[in-house]
């Protein structure tokens, strides 16, 4: 019985009694600051080579995050996968079938990561050329890329550790492995690019660093994690069922960020028409963007979590409580963080760059995009609910018609007659409203058919 397990009231929260709204917050608050320092990896990157290095080499940083995103999210997306089958294994007891998801869920991560080095290391020059990189940048652009994918194995091995230790209720120990990473990585990239004069490749040897740094303490967490969460190297092989549960959930979310990321490569190669100062701009206000978007993705996870146990312990009235609970947090956090960053935007914008031009373009991003980001929640939400559910797809189909394919009818439809950075932009919250009203509907289907579903089999 799961209940045998020694819980550590310390780090875990118990998702599955009491009250939920301080619960939801001791979860969801350590979440988004993982994330935001994960980030922060890239975001330290973008500002210590626009400050200490040049424009040019900020947009060569910048111009790579879609492309980061395109290669990591689909494999990143199936570790939710892995939070959803183990959350719902705690809340069906199944305590075997939990030793046997972490074991794997780091298998998955290992061999995930090598295929992603192999196909970054290849794929760099092609995909930078193919979004228009301009000639100027783009080598510096490939060699950056190329060295931060040489860390993709730890990065998946952080971000399925850390799904594992989520499922369990902990988001507290993610946050302190990041902040140690991200001590180190700000540290080495002043030593790399102030005192080696080492440029986009210093930022980037930083970064890699750094992610090996995550990884080896995330590892190290679950090889002293109490039983059934430990991980045992003796042994190790993959459980064909328990895969089968995982990637079910996680692919369709993988792919759904991967088509999100697709969708953006395009963005980019529109942006990167306007010249450098654009994309330079672009990236250090879509720094600002990732940072408060990551309030919204936290809530969505421990939506993902807390509905994830809860569904496996037949309790649907509290998963729709957490449902509201989290829509309100996610729209009430990222609204006013959005506000309060465009208020103060050429003093944040100028935290990476000097240029006028590439703040006149970060605040035009920061007015017809970030500003809107709220909207991300009416999507995100439901979507987390139902993954949690088992209904992986549905969501995933639904953004990727409504964010992803609308994206390409602006840009190659809109733009041409409405030309201008900020039309362009404006795709972004566009999307978002015809995302978010498809899956709210598609929301209260499932739940009505999950709600059923449980009534049937006397739950």
């Amino acid at each position: 019985m799961i209940n045998h397990y020694r819980r550590n009231s310390k780090t875990e929260v118990d998702m599955l009694h009491g009250p939920l709204l301080r619960k939801l917050l001791l979860f969801a608050l350590p979440f988004a600051a993982s994330s935001i320092l994960q980030q922060l990896f890239n975001s330290v990157d973008i500002a210590i080579v626009g400050k200490f290095a040049s424009s040019e080499a900020l947009a060569a940083v910048g111009t790579n995050t879609p492309v980061i995103s395109l290669f990591l999210n689909l494999f990143v997306g199936i570790s939710l996968g892995t939070n959803v089958v183990i959350a719902n294994f705690i809340g069906q007891r199944k305590r075997d079938d939990i030793s046997k998801a972490v074991t794997s869920s780091m298998l998955i991560a290992l061999v995930s990561g090598f295929v992603l080095v192999f196909v970054g290391w290849i794929g760099a020059r092609p995909i930078l050329l193919m979004m228009g990189t301009p000639a100027a940048i783009v080598d510096k652009a490939v060699l950056y890329l190329r060295i931060y994918m040489l860390g993709a194995p730890f990065i998946l091995l952080y971000n399925f550790g850390a799904a594992i230790l989520r499922s369990m209720g902990d988001s507290s120990r993610p946050l302190y492995v990041l902040i140690v990473a991200g001590i180190i990585n700000t540290l080495l990239n002043l030593v790399m690019v102030v005192v080696f004069h080492m440029d986009v490749a210093g930022v980037a040897i930083a970064t890699t660093v750094s992610n090996v740094v995550s990884a080896g303490c995330i590892i190290y967490i679950l090889i002293h994690e109490n039983e059934p969460f430990k991980l045992n190297f003796r042994g190790m092989k993959v459980e064909k069922s328990i895969l089968r549960r995982i990637l079910l959930i996680g692919v369709p979310a993988g792919l759904q960020s991967s088509v999100f990321s697709v969708a953006n490569v395009f963005v980019q190669s529109a942006i990167n028409s306007y010249g450098h100062e654009a994309i330079a701009g672009n990236a250090a206000a879509l720094t600002f963007e990732f940072l408060i978007y990551f309030f919204v993705a936290a809530f969505s996870g421990a939506a993902t979590t807390f509905v994830g146990q809860n569904y496996g312990a037949g309790n649907i009235d509290r998963c729709k409580r957490v449902f509201v609970l989290c829509m309100i947090m996610s729209v009430f956090s990222s609204g006013v963080f959005a506000a309060a960053v465009t208020w103060q935007g050429e003093y944040c914008l100028r935290l990476f760059t000097s240029d006028p031009q590439v703040v006149h373009y970060g605040m035009l991003r920061f007015e017809y995009a970030m500003l809107w980001i709220f909207l991300t929640s009416i999507y995100e939400i439901p979507s987390a609910c139902m993954r949690a559910f088992g209904y992986s797809m549905t969501p995933a189909v639904l953004t990727i018609l409504g964010t992803c394919v609308l994206r390409l009818v602006w840009i190659y439809c809109v733009t041409p007659w409405w030309p201008g950075f900020e039309r362009l932009i404006l795709a972004y919250p566009a999307s978002w409203i015809l995302t978010g009203a498809m899956v709210v509907v598609a929301f209260k289907i499932t739940l009505n058919k999950v709600e059923a579903k449980l009534i049937a089999n006397g739950r």
